[in-house]
């Protein structure tokens, strides 16, 4: 039986956890905090708070593992915080567990167009922020030892989404550009983490790795902030929200492009929700309908 260490089990990584565990891995989940390792104490697998960004624990807690996936999150630090996190976290699991494939959740912010092109993993991903650039610092020491990078979309799933949230609090507002959007759901991001490390285990005994596995891991329709707030608005019967003049500065840049999964798509993996509307239609809403709108985090 084949074992995955999830290197972060947060949102997307508790996600992934459950559905290797179903897959018929064994798994072991790290997490940042001991409250956060509790809350998950219930969970058919052992789960532990092991500090990846500190060397010293990640070899205490090291054993034997055929993939690795660091999916951790910086919790919205700043770039000291990122730096620790990623290229630092990336850095100790290389090192520590040199036979297993190490994949991480990288991000589409890592492509710095501001045109509305479509960008595939063939394009210059050079980021303008310097958490992005951190981000890529990240991916080369994955990427020198054989392993994957998925470059995620925006996510969102139950109990979360930054455009839903701002939309329900009033804070959403419609940006003068047309800038386009690129979402993924929760489910998608587990499924396709699952499928890259069930495939590239398989695929890797015996032979050299020739390419770098990096796939952008994103739903088949990028949309402008004007069609998702337009369509939220008339789908929630609440007004649309008002224009501004100029750009909102965001965290992770004002980067405006379509982000292809064709590379990921043509090994095999499609997304359930391929669009941001059936996502929503399907997952959800009904999971806000449940739980009450004061429970949709960003």
């Amino acid at each position: 039986m084949p074992a995955v260490l999830i290197a972060g089990c947060g949102y997307v990584g508790a996600a992934a956890a459950d559905l290797f565990h179903q897959r018929g891995w064994t798994v072991e989940g790290w997490t940042f905090s001991a409250d956060s390792a509790r809350e998950l104490s219930a969970k058919p697998y052992a789960v532990r708070a092991v500090n990846i960004a500190h060397h010293g624990e990640v070899i205490a807690a090291a054993k034997e593992f055929d993939a690795v996936i660091h999916c951790a999150s910086s919790r919205g630090g700043d770039v000291d915080t990122y730096r620790r996190v990623y290229r630092d976290g990336a850095s100790n699991l290389a090192a520590t567990f040199p036979c297993a494939l190490l994949c991480f959740t990288s991000s589409t912010s890592v492509y710095g167009q501001t045109g509305g092109d479509w960008v595939t993993e063939l394009s210059a991903a050079e980021p303008h922020r310097e958490t992005g650039r951190i981000l890529r610092e990240a991916e080369e020491i994955v990427l020198d030892t054989g392993g994957v990078v998925a470059r995620v979309a925006g996510i969102y799933g139950p109990g979360r989404s930054a455009l839903l949230s701002k939309l329900l609090t009033g804070t959403a507002v419609l940006e003068p550009n047309e800038r386009f959007l690129n979402q993924v759901h929760r489910e998608d991001v587990a499924e396709a983490l699952f499928f890259l490390v069930q495939h590239h285990t398989r695929t890797a005994a015996g032979k050299r790795v020739v390419e770098r596995l990096i796939y952008n891991v994103s739903d088949d329709h990028p949309f402008t902030q004007r069609e998702c707030y337009e369509w939220l608005a008339a789908t929630l019967q609440r007004p649309v929200p008002p224009s501004v003049r100029n750009s909102v500065e965001r965290k992770r840049g004002n980067s405006n492009k379509r982000v292809s999964s064709e590379k990921l798509q043509r090994l095999g993996w499609s997304p359930r929700y391929p669009t941001f509307q059936r996502a929503m239609t399907e997952s959800i809403l009904p999971a806000l309908q449940r739980s009450g709108p004061q429970n949709i985090a960003v």
